[in-house]
């Protein structure tokens, strides 16, 4: 594969009581705020990883609903291009137990007021234009996310 091959990722906006599950996570020494998300593992479908990645980053059990679609973004922090899928998931159960992913200080509720506030400190333009499509209501059935295996 090449070094400049997309990574795939997912990404997960989860809402309850009019509130977004967010993180904060530092990155390169900087406090930024994001979804629930992360790569793609070996073995893994789509949803299966939207639904590890929240619970590793906010200790949040969630059922994954919806598929808001798919996402082409060069990051211009490192240049690397991310094919991210994101999908809209409902909170089913909270875990203290569970200590959080490395880089992650703490996984918050915020409200669209409160994200308005801090666009300056989304991790990218993505995070927001995720939950405003979702607030839009426009959601995909999950089968747009087919996960298909060889026999």
């Amino acid at each position: 594969m090449s070094a400049n091959a997309p990574h795939c990722t997912v990404a997960t906006v989860v809402e309850r009581q009019q509130r977004y599950l967010l993180v904060l996570e530092e990155r390169n020494g900087c406090l930024l705020y994001n979804q629930p998300a992360g790569h793609l593992e070996a073995g893994e479908s789509l949803i299966e990883a939207a639904q590890r990645e929240t619970l590793e980053e906010t200790a949040w059990n969630v059922q994954i609903k919806s598929y808001l679609g798919v996402s082409l973004y060069r990051a211009p922090s490192n240049g690397i291009t991310y094919v991210r899928h994101s999908f809209a998931a409902r909170a089913m159960g909270f875990n203290p137990e569970l200590s959080l992913d490395q880089g992650i200080v703490e996984a918050v509720w915020l409200s669209i007021d409160e994200i308005d506030r801090i666009k300056d400190q989304l991790a990218s333009p993505l995070v927001y234009r995720d939950i405003l499509q979702f607030r839009a209501n426009k959601l995909y059935p999950l089968e747009m996310a087919h996960t298909y295996i060889a026999p």
